[in-house]
Parts: C-alpha cells; structure tokens; sequence
C-alpha cells in the first residue's frame, strides 16, 4: 500500500490528485479571454464616458411632460357649473386594493345641492402614503369625479400632510386637474 501511495504523490502532488498538464498551456487562454470580458464591459463604460450628461437639476429644473400613462395626484373634478361629479357611492373604496380611500357620504337637499345624484361625498380622503397609484378607484368612478392627475411633486414633512382630505382634492375650478369638464364618462 505505501508503494502506490508514494507512486500517486510523485505523479500527483502533495494532495493525490493528478494535474492535467496541459493546464499551464490553457491558463493563459483563460486570463486572455477574462481581460478581453472586462475591455468589453469597459467599452460600455468608456462610450459614455463621453457623451454629454442627461440629468435634469430637479428643483431648478422641471420636466415638461410625463409619460402619457403616467398616474400622478389624485383630483376630485367638478362639472363644467361647478357642482361636484362624486356622488358618494364609495365604489373607490371598494376597488382600491391598498384601502387608501374613506368615503363619508350625506344625502342632497333641495337647499344644498352638491352634485347632481341623491348623496355627495362629504368626507372623502386619501392616504397618499398608502396608495399605490393604480388607478383602480378612476377606473371604477360611475361619474368620472376621481382622476389621476399628472403632478408627481408629493412630498411632505409629516405624515398628516399626505392625507388629503376633500378640499385638498377638490379642483379650484372645473378642469383645473387637466381634464375637460365637458366630457362624459
């Protein structure tokens, strides 16, 4: 036994294990190949090097347009005379799978008229911090009141300042949100 133990240490190495000794020819086929790898990826990075910069300095600089898609801060929207299009029917309540809508709705009286059903919302407010911008709660307005807009400035210092209660919502006048109050759902 010590016989083939010492004849497998000289023709192996100190572990017993065999080289293959065309490894020395192919190892510098391998550092080759790796140091081309990294040119290449260098490449990527040199042919930008170069190139002017595409960074916009944000709070100077502001981008004139998103993408169309894009779902921004939500708006309550007006008809075209004022009266609201929310009706109270809390179907975005519903819908809104991250539960970042509360709905309070009261009834229309002849002398306070607020939108053209029989309810309004009184009390509607919406946990930006919770929403997730899917636009599931515009999709499933019976009446168009509630709408994604297109500003996506919505940072605040606390935590209260992002739950936007109705007046918050509400557009200043109708078509301020960038919808046209004219249109039908």
């Amino acid at each position: 036994m010590s016989a083939v133990r010492s004849r497998q240490r000289v023709e192996g190495g100190q572990d017993g294990h065999r080289r293959n000794r065309s490894d020395g020819g192919s190892s510098w086929r391998r550092y080759l190949r790796q140091g081309w790898v990294m040119l290449k990826g260098l490449g990527v990075t040199f042919r930008y090097l170069f190139r002017p910069p595409i960074t916009i300095r944000y709070p100077e600089e502001k981008r004139t347009a998103v993408q169309p898609r894009f779902k921004g801060r939500h708006w309550l929207t007006l008809y075209e005379d004022g009266m609201e299009r929310c009706v109270g029917c809390e179907l975005c309540v519903i819908v809104c799978p991250s539960q970042a809508i509360y709905v309070k709705a009261a009834e229309n009286t002849p002398e306070h008229q607020v939108s053209k059903g029989e309810r309004f919302a009184e009390d509607f407010q919406i946990n930006e911090l919770r929403c997730i911008y899917c636009g599931f709660c515009e999709e499933a307005c019976p009446t168009g009141a509630i709408v994604l807009g297109r500003e996506y400035e919505l940072a605040a210092f606390t935590r209260e300042d992002l739950i936007y209660a109705k007046p918050m919502l509400t557009e200043p006048y109708p078509g301020a949100s960038g919808r046209d109050p004219r249109r039908e759902v």
